[in-house]
């Protein structure tokens, strides 16, 4: 979407498209008095429809994906306690956290990697003394524990939530119900089209998750949206077990390169999924009911490492990941308007953990062209090759 004909009314300092984990972070970033931020969503965040839900979700700095995302989640950790002073409300409890697989498997590996690059608080614990501590967790005795002490729970619906309000109480426009169908940009600013009217401003940011293929055509080739199933279970016996107090959260590699995930039991059931595995979707298509097939795979694998927690099934809904080919994030200008365009997307199902520290990264590229965090994993021109999106 390039640019047509010059345009020079601003009306708007900066326009965020979608309000989910990361836009929501921007428009409270950018929002402060006397500056004119506009925040457009299709839906009426915080909503079930996209990537940003599920009441519950994993924060952590062992981070298995990659060393470099520590020095970012440690920026969102001290965000997030921000925000929370700000609201007067919970939005992270501390559960500490688990990283479960064979000793030479990616996942441990991954996560022993990043904890011993940055200094991370953690234990590596045989498997033995992981049933020991641990009595609901049953790995097997070839695999071994990454105990990561910071990690935890963020609640997302209640973060997005208090990104919003805060925002709007220091003087931004939030708009939702309202879909984005084009943006145009040139050196005098960039206009935006909606289901409702127009709206001009100094500069855009693209957050819109699973539709960016729609807004970044040149992402189209790159990017698979991808559906992936969540389930809540009722603890079958020993419901303690599984309690905040008593529970990490977990990562298990149960089987090669294949990820299962679970987070303690906050009322609402011992909540659990496959990270990845899923089918490629259209976002506007969506089957919302988990399949029988996958409510067994969730019931089979959380039987395997977690027994006790495997009891009736409460509860399932779908989240969608954005996923680029190598499941790391972009975060960038756009190549063909640096100074007036910055892209967020495609956190490939990890990235909600972040959103603080990514609102922050992306004022500082609408202000200066650069951030003080090492952004350059997170690039567009990396995908230059890429012919065809990654398949589930």
């Amino acid at each position: 979407m390039g640019a047509r004909d010059s345009f020079h009314a601003v009306t708007y300092d900066v326009i965020v498209v979608g309000l989910g984990a990361m836009g929501s972070a921007t428009v409270h970033a950018l929002a402060r008095p006397g500056r004119r931020i506009l925040g457009v969503d299709r839906f009426s965040p915080p909503h079930t429809l996209g990537s940003s839900h599920g009441r519950t979700r994993i924060i952590r700095e062992a981070y298995f994906e990659h060393p470099r995302y520590v020095p970012l989640v440690r920026r969102a950790y001290d965000l997030w306690r921000e925000l929370e002073h700000k609201v007067g409300e919970r939005l992270y409890t501390k559960t500490r956290g688990l990283t479960l697989g064979p000793e030479d498997g990616a996942v441990v590996r991954g996560a022993r990697a990043s904890a011993e690059s940055f200094d991370v608080p953690h234990q590596v614990i045989a498997a033995a003394d992981v049933r020991r501590q641990f009595p609901g967790l049953q790995p097997s005795a070839d695999m071994v524990g990454v105990l990561d002490e910071h990690a935890g729970v963020l609640f997302p619906e209640a973060c997005i939530a208090a990104l919003l309000a805060v925002a709007a109480e220091s003087g931004a426009d939030v708009r939702r119900e309202e879909q984005v169908t084009s943006w145009d940009a040139d050196a005098a600013g960039v206009r935006v089209r909606t289901t409702r009217g127009e709206y001009r401003g100094g500069q855009l940011v693209l957050a819109a998750g699973a539709w960016m293929r729609v807004l970044v055509p040149e992402l189209v080739g790159v990017l698979s949206v991808e559906r992936q199933p969540i389930h809540w279970f009722e603890p079958a016996s020993h419901a303690e077990e599984f309690r905040p107090e008593w529970c990490p959260v977990t990562l298990w590699e149960y089987d090669t390169d294949r990820v299962f995930y679970t987070l303690p039991d906050f009322g609402d059931g011992l909540k659990a999924g496959v990270h990845y595995e899923g089918q490629s979707v259209d976002p506007d298509r969506v089957e919302r009911r988990t399949s029988a097939h996958e409510d067994a795979q969730a019931t089979d694998i959380l039987r395997r490492v977690m027994p006790h927690a495997a009891g009736r099934l409460r509860e399932s809904q779908i989240c969608l990941y954005t996923n680029t080919p190598d499941l790391h994030f972009i975060i960038d200008v756009h190549p063909e308007h640096p100074r007036q365009v910055v892209v967020l997307s495609a956190c490939s199902g990890h990235g909600f953990k972040f959103a603080t520290a990514v609102g922050e990264v992306a004022t500082e590229l609408l202000e200066t062209g650069t951030s003080r965090q090492d952004l350059s994993m997170f690039q567009i021109r990396r995908f230059a090759d890429e012919k065809r999106p990654r398949s589930a």
